[in-house]
């Protein structure tokens, strides 16, 4: 006689189902009993190999993970939808360009490129900002990066790059990590690399957040209009929130106190409802602005500065909806820069032209086979019709008789049999703008690349004094973890090129006795290219609270009206705060009250907080003065230039971390609950107190 089934063994799981919405099932539909409990011969006796429900559930597991992306790993997505503020038919043909007000559902997946997908957030390193239009003509996908320029010509080059960037193939590491021997040695070999060096060296590759980031489609791309003219065009992103970064010794910590800052960042934007938003502009320019400027539109190592062809914003893309399964969207998006609508075509860029081949390559690896695009994700929310059917994990294929055309059997049975179904229109459908091409096969660069040096200063020149010295610290620290000397003397070298005080700084830094001779340069630099605003971070300071976090540190006695007024007006200037607390019950304030906190203290440093806040009664100051944690909070906050707000009560804290003999404009008393709250969170809109970076600390 069969053993009763003992349904306690599973726990709660095997409760009675409500109603049958709840009734869990296989995959393939069929009504689940128990799936906490291996069918086996007797309570006690072996497993049973028919048990299709626990087979099912293992076999699901074992194969769950796809292969990770061999660039762009850890990635981050988000739902929104785009909608066109000006219509541009002088320039293309494309619907998503011509209908002012339409909103495109969109999806964008923000990432890092050399680490892993478990590697942290604020690795020092480009960011990708990939955006899917699901627009009424097909899928369009602006694959693009915070950085508007690569390290490389020719997508031939590719592969090397990434290797030499990727842990060594011996060791297995650094992981998500620029500053070893690979990456510098082959840079360093690489001139044409240099502009970008420049960019990765700044700021620009640890942000605060990805709210706070530029986007650009680095390649220069065509629009096509009706009548079949083409101009040459940059798509630019503009963010909404402004832009802002955090230092080094910063993002090092946030590393290690939180590596899924940058998710978790997005993430509580969306579920709060402030939703980041970016303009989307564009850089147009015809045929005679790209023989007369002085680089080739081509080559993607270089800019056309805002000065001499301005964005134009067309259009705002808003990020409103978190995703409902990670895997299921943000891990099986496929991006592909060949996935274009008509009125948007590639120029000859080769980099670009690589880059369309190498994406629908890798996702045909990474998803199994050509039907990616059946995933919910990457399927267009546009009519589909082809005669593409079968292949790996197809999920529809043609109804009907024919797999082909042309042909007689689609469309109204009758005796008529020409062709129908489906089929090209040359009227509505994709065509390339034709462009002359006649030359003699060749392995070559064009000349027109040669100039490896000239928009590197000008990035660099258009830095404010701190950005520069961030700059000249991390090539450094990179270049300090290069192990041979030969390779920091190339690249000083190759500084020397670049900006010579640069050079020496770097140099200096790392002890070099002589400063090696300048690398050879393949066309020599210009070196009064003017400087450029808009490539600088803190030139263009968004002067605003808004979107940024508070750390409120409160301990016992804490003056309840100043706890409230610190709140309100954070909450007014549209920023949050997160109560910070040595236990994380909270603390008793004032007036007796217990207040609730987000986080303790010892698992909330300041560098999770765009400024910070110390509120507390004396005694608990002087009980803290102290406290470790207590002590690095305000240490970090004083160290990278944050403005601090300090109760009086936790004057003996100040003391006790050091910083009290060093009070700077950049401290605000909190003693008056009725104006001084919103004084500090005034001040706070310029983000850091960048006065006291400048001086040498002790």
């Amino acid at each position: 006689m069969a053993e009763d089934i003992n349904f306690d063994d599973g726990g709660a799981n095997h409760q009675k189902p409500r109603n049958e919405d709840e009734v869990m099932t296989t995959a393939q539909g069929s009504p689940v009993a128990d799936d906490q409990n291996w069918l086996t011969a007797g309570r006690r006796g072996p497993q049973l190999l028919e048990d299709h429900i626990a087979r099912e559930k293992i076999f699901h597991f074992d194969h769950e993970r796809i292969p990770e992306r061999v660039v762009h790993a850890r990635g981050y997505g988000i739902h929104g939808h785009f909608e066109l503020k000006k219509a541009i038919p002088e320039f293309s043909r494309a619907a998503i360009f011509n209908e002012v007000g339409v909103k495109t559902p969109t999806f964008t997946r923000f990432s890092t490129v050399a680490g892993s997908a478990g590697s942290p957030d604020l690795a020092r390193d480009v960011r990708g900002f990939a955006t899917k239009f699901y627009t009424s003509e097909g899928n369009w996908d602006l694959v693009g990066n915070n950085i508007p320029v690569f390290f490389i010509q020719d997508a031939i080059k590719f592969p090397d790059l990434i290797h030499a960037a990727k842990p060594a193939p011996d060791r297995g590491f650094p992981q998500a990590q620029t500053a070893h021997d690979n990456f510098w040695d082959f840079i360093s070999l690489t001139p044409e690399a240099m502009h970008m060096v420049m960019w990765i060296m700044s700021d620009r590759t640890i942000p605060r957040s990805l709210r706070f980031m530029e986007g650009f489609g680095v390649h220069t791309f065509r629009l096509v209009n009706a009548e079949g003219k083409s101009h040459f065009v940059k798509f630019h992103w503009k963010p909404h929130q402004g832009m802002q970064s955090v230092v080094w010794n910063e993002a090092v910590k946030i590393n290690g106190a939180d590596p899924d800052f940058h998710r978790r960042d997005m993430w509580d934007s969306i579920e709060a409802g402030d939703f980041p938003a970016w303009d989307l502009g564009i850089q147009v320019f015809d045929e005679a602005f790209a023989e007369t400027f002085e680089f080739d539109v081509l080559d993607a190592t270089k800019i056309i500065p805002e000065e001499q062809v301005p964005v134009e914003i067309i259009g705002t893309l808003t990020l409103d909806a978190n995703v409902d399964n990670f895997f299921a969207e943000t891990e099986q998006v496929a991006f592909c820069t060949q996935n274009i609508v008509p009125g948007i075509d590639f120029s000859d860029d080769p980099l670009l032209q690589g880059r369309n081949f190498s994406y629908l390559d890798t996702q045909l690896k990474r998803l199994g086979g050509p039907n990616f695009t059946h995933i919910p994700i990457n399927a267009p929310k546009c009519p589909v019709r082809h005669f593409q059917q079968d292949g790996h994990m197809a999920m529809t294929n043609p109804k009907g008789r024919a797999n082909y055309e042309p042909n007689s059997w689609t469309g109204p049975a009758d005796d008529n049999r020409e062709p129908r179904g489906p089929r090209g229109c040359p009227m509505n459908g994709f065509t390339s703008y034709e462009a002359p091409v006649e030359s003699p096969k060749i392995r070559a660069r064009s000349e027109t690349f040669a100039d490896h040096y000239s928009q590197a200063r000008q990035f660099y020149v258009s830095q404010t004094e701190i950005e520069q010295g961030h700059m000249a610290n991390a090539l450094t620290f990179e270049l300090s973890k290069v192990e041979h000397v030969h390779i920091r003397e190339r690249m000083v070298g190759h500084l020397r090129n670049i900006d010579e005080d640069l050079a020496k700084e770097v140099a200096d830094g790392l002890g070099m006795a002589d400063m090696p001779d300048k690398m050879p340069a393949a066309r020599e630099p210009i070196t009064d290219l003017p400087a450029s605003k808009p490539l600088s971070i803190l030139a263009n300071s968004p002067k605003t609270f808004k979107g940024r976090k508070l750390g409120l540190y409160i301990a016992e006695g804490a003056d309840a009206g100043m706890v409230s007024a610190l709140m309100e007006a954070v909450k007014s200037e549209g920023g949050m705060v997160e109560v910070v607390a040595p236990h994380v019950t909270g603390a008793k304030l004032s007036d007796g009250k217990m207040q609730a906190a987000d986080q303790k203290i010892d698992g909330a440093p300041s560098v999770l907080y765009d400024a910070v806040a110390v509120v507390m009664g004396e005694k608990a100051g002087k009980n803290y003065a102290d406290d470790k944690p207590s002590i690095d909070f305000v240490n970090d906050a004083f160290a990278h230039a944050k403005f601090i707000g300090y109760a009086p009560g936790a004057m003996p804290l100040l003391k006790g971390a050091g910083v009290a003999g060093k009070m700077d404009q950049g401290f605000v008393e909190l003693a008056d609950a009725n104006g001084a709250a919103a004084k500090f969170i005034d001040q706070c809109k310029q983000l850091r107190f960048w006065d006291r970076a400048a001086v040498k600390q002790d």
